[in-house]
């Protein structure tokens, strides 16, 4: 029962449609008629900016990462990453957005910020590193994802590398009108400042 209860509140969570609500708050445009129309934070830096994507990108991490600490302060016998799983369909899934979310990199992310601050900081510098070099946000996504399933085999938490693996190959599948674009040489770039 623990499982179901935590499972709909990480869903729920999961579904707060960040970039929607300060699309919406902030700037009084519905972000999803802009752009990519994702509800994520990389077409919300790309429509709204910096301030607004840097906004969005925390707190599509904390999503996940809040997701897999709930259980703790109920001291529940649950696996935590199992429950930011969840999250994770949520925010692809959310319910307060007709099921039509964000392609889960960042709360991805929040889930493993939350039981691995060590791997989260791993895939923080490799997205910062590859995406200086290529300067594509969908190939440093991916190659993150990969990056981090090779550095959960090294931690050696056999959970945590299957997670990460399922959630890799999720993110990548999100992708893949990415990789056709990028392979057609028509994926957008970012321009550094």
């Amino acid at each position: 029962m623990e499982y179901i209860i935590f499972a709909v509140v990480a869903y729920l969570l999961g579904s707060i449609p960040s970039a929607l609500i300060v699309g919406k708050v902030g700037y009084k445009i519905d972000i999803r008629e802009h752009g990519s129309g994702n509800l994520g934070a990389t077409n919300t830096f790309r429509v709204l900016g910096m301030k607004a994507g840097i906004i969005v990108t925390l707190a599509d991490i904390l999503k996940g990462t809040i997701a897999t600490a709930i259980p703790l302060l109920f001291d529940a016998d649950v696996y935590r990453l199992a429950i930011g799983i969840f999250a994770v369909i949520g925010h692809t899934y959310p319910l307060f957005a007709k099921f039509k979310g964000g392609k889960a990199v960042a709360t991805s992310g929040g889930i493993v910020l939350g039981v691995s601050p060590l791997l989260f900081a791993i895939m923080v510098l490799t997205f910062l590193l590859t995406l200086y070099i290529t300067k594509y946000v969908s190939l440093s996504s991916m190659i993150t994802g990969i990056v981090a399933v090779i550095a959960a085999v090294f931690i050696g938490d056999l959970g945590l590398l299957i997670v990460t693996a399922a959630l890799t190959l999720f993110v990548i599948y999100r992708h893949i009108a990415n990789i056709k674009r990028i392979i057609n040489k028509t994926e957008p770039k970012i321009t550094w400042m």
